[in-house]
């Protein structure tokens, strides 16, 4: 576990930056190697704005889903931070912009989906594409992802094989033989632009708008 930024413009800014490491961390469960790199001046700092920040980060938990990799780029910021107080007086004044990539491996999608809080998204899942519950599995090969659910009176689940894509700001989960599909639910703050399964792990691109 670690932190670090990457700031030219002095201790303003490292100051900030140390600011805004907390308040990332109190936005998750869990955080592991967390970077940050700021983009403005402690001029503009004064006036409450930076024009963006770049975080890299590992390991994060964030509202129970355990993201493995998450590279991700702000747009600008209004800040309000009292310089007189603990670098946690610092909060977000307004909504902003984020865009970047995530990435989650199946192990971590597999066990997810099968506990709560996310157990209902793993069960719609099973009943939209493989039309029984509840979700028994997942498993990312290659390109393509294998749902299971349990079979009443048979030993082997029944087993869908599927591919996916970005469509409508969403994910589509298509079958890989059959005409039959399923979009993700997804929060209308989030835009999906890209998705892709490969090396055991699903890899979103996208962009959101947060409000702090």
């Amino acid at each position: 576990m670690g932190d670090s930024s990457s700031t030219s413009t002095g201790p303003f800014l490292q100051l900030l930056a140390n600011g805004l490491k907390i308040w990332v961390r109190r936005q998750c469960d869990a955080v592991g190697e967390l970077k940050l790199e700021l983009h403005g001046s402690a001029l503009e700092l004064l006036r409450g704005r930076l024009s963006g920040v770049s975080l890299m980060a590992k390991e994060v938990i964030f509202q129970g889903l355990p993201l493995h990799y998450a590279e991700l780029k702000s747009g600008p910021l209004r800040l309000n931070m009292n310089l007189g107080k603990s670098v946690q007086a610092l909060t977000l004044e307004q909504s902003f912009d984020l865009q970047g990539t995530v990435s989650i491996t199946d192990k971590d999608l597999n066990q997810v989906l099968l506990s709560d809080p996310w157990r209902w998204l793993g069960d719609w899942l099973a009943e939209e594409l493989i039309g029984i519950t509840p979700l028994g599995g997942l498993q990312i090969n290659n390109d393509t992802l294998e749902l299971q659910a349990p079979v009443i009176g048979q030993q082997e689940p029944a087993r869908r094989r599927f591919l996916i894509r970005a469509d409508k700001g969403t994910v589509l989960i298509r079958h890989q033989d059959v005409d039959l599909e399923a979009s993700l639910p997804m929060d209308p703050a989030i835009h999906i632009e890209e998705a892709v399964l490969n090396g055991g792990q699903l890899h979103l691109k996208g962009r959101a708008s947060v409000t702090p």
